[in-house]
């Protein structure tokens, strides 16, 4: 525990919505939601007005709407906001070697580290200065946490919202926290929030009171422990500039529960292909490829193989995906997939690359040999023959069918996703608000400009295209 409230934390306001809010000025001061706009889909983040009428983080799409019928749903822009949080990231930077980013919008600072900060007066104009350059360089506005530990500096944080700054002075934590339900300690859950109010304890107080025996007795020796030293307002874990990732992985979650097997195989590939850009992103690369699968009654199944060394090569993370695949019933329908890779490492085997060439030299053998059997009148890939040459090669059948083309009269309808960046040949940039039978409706607007105007169009016409995110200030 620090004698000075050298330690920070920063959240920045309704991130992804204040984002929207910002680059969109017909949205501004009105109520936006961001999340999946599926029936499964759930909220992201709410905007401060969308969370006068009960909408939060987490809440199914569907609630939300029934809450805040007249707000403004929009698809995430993850690359757009990824941009936003390196601007931010880099800020943080500058004041202190010593960062611990814990998602794209939040992170704790160590002030002392970076000799900005000795006591509170000089911690409190660093967090100020910190605020002013996020608004200036992002348009944005972030709520910023000063104390002597992590725990009470996100308390503050939490506190200040939205774009304000407390700082709470060490030797004050007990008297702070005493009050306080037992939820706004960390590791104290729903779950665990019950038991506690079960036993009697609903505030910090009670846990304080209760005493280290009790909560162990409770909770178990580990969690009992440290939740009995969180509610005397004792935190000494350092800020951590280096938080090495465990696992990489990417899930979907489908509107409607899939039961076709070729359709699940080829999402499960389209997943590994993600999941294995997202590790090299990383730079990392992984030994166990882990599927998921959750089933149409909820339950969920996961399913691993571990390699000889790791890896970083889409051939191979597909083709394990596939094979566990195999070992799934998926009958009666599947609700989620996902597929991820653990064991992480920062290098690779070069024994693992001829394997994956030695899967797709397997895969064409297979081909060739079912052409030929084929040809001699011996059973067909759509047959037994097929089934023998899956097991020969180890490649499923499923894999080697071709997906299957639109014919050239039938082109493809593109999809706008509400919120997404287009550009018009001769009206410019705007965003999506809307599509549907075979119409797309469009805003035209820049970050700074006046709200714009809106206009429809037909979903393929060809002077209307996917557009880029523009910078939210300093644009020429």
């Amino acid at each position: 525990m620090r004698a000075a409230p050298t330690i920070l934390h920063l959240d920045m306001d309704a991130f992804f919505a204040a984002a929207e809010q910002a680059s969109k000025p017909s949205l501004r001061g009105k109520p936006v939601v961001v999340g999946g706009l599926g029936p499964r889909g759930v909220v992201a983040t709410a905007s401060y007005e969308a969370r006068r009428f009960g909408v939060h983080s987490a809440m199914p799409m569907g609630q939300a709407r029934r809450l805040a019928p007249n707000a403004a749903y929009l698809v995430p822009r993850f690359s757009f906001y990824r941009s936003i949080s390196e601007q931010v990231m880099e800020l943080l930077g500058r004041l202190s070697p010593l960062v611990e980013p814990l998602s794209l919008d939040e992170a704790f600072v160590d002030l002392e580290a970076g000799g900005v900060a000795d006591d509170s007066a000089s911690a409190r104009a660093a967090g100020e200065r910190l605020r002013v350059d996020i608004l200036a360089t992002t348009g944005l506005t972030g709520s910023v946490g000063l104390a002597g530990s992590k725990m009470i500096a996100k308390i503050a944080s939490e506190e200040a919202k939205p774009d304000g700054l407390v700082l709470i002075e060490p030797g004050t934590e007990r008297e702070l926290l005493a009050p306080r339900s037992v939820r706004i300690l960390p590791g104290v859950g729903p779950a665990t929030g019950e038991h506690l109010r079960r036993a009697g304890m609903t505030t910090v107080s009670d846990l304080a009171e209760a005493g280290e025996d009790e909560l162990v007795r409770l909770l178990g020796r580990a969690h009992g422990a440290s939740l009995y030293l969180m509610a005397q307002g004792y935190d000494d874990r350092p800020v951590v500039a280096e938080r090495d990732a465990k696992s990489v992985s990417v899930e979907d979650t489908f509107d409607v529960d899939l039961h076709d097997r070729v359709r699940i195989r080829s999402e499960v590939e389209r997943l590994a292909e993600r999941c294995v850009a997202r590790l090299r992103a990383s730079g990392h690369s992984g030994r166990t490829i882990v599927l998921k699968v959750r089933r149409f009654d909820f339950s969920t199944l996961t399913r691993s193989e571990t390699l000889r060394g790791p890896t970083d090569d889409p051939g191979v993370v597909r083709e394990a995906a596939g094979r566990l695949l195999e070992a799934v019933d998926t009958t009666g329908g599947v609700r989620l997939l996902g597929v991820g890779v653990s064991g992480l490492a920062d290098y690779t085997q070069e024994d693992l690359f001829a394997q994956a060439e030695a899967a797709e030299a397997a895969a064409e053998e297979g081909a060739a040999a079912s052409v030929a059997a084929s040809a001699s009148g011996s059973p067909s890939a759509d047959g037994a023959g097929g089934d023998v040459a899956a097991a020969v090669t180890g490649v499923s059948a499923v894999s080697a069918v071709a997906p299957v083309e639109p014919e050239a009269h039938e082109p493809v309808e593109r999809r706008w996703a509400p919120g997404h960046d287009v550009r018009h040949a001769v009206y410019g940039a705007g965003w999506v608000q809307g599509s549907g039978v075979g119409r797309v409706t469009v805003r035209f607007e820049e970050p700074g400009s006046e709200p714009g105007r809106v206009r429809t169009f037909a979903v393929d016409d060809p002077e209307l295209e996917p557009g880029e995110a523009l910078p939210l200030v300093g644009r020429g």
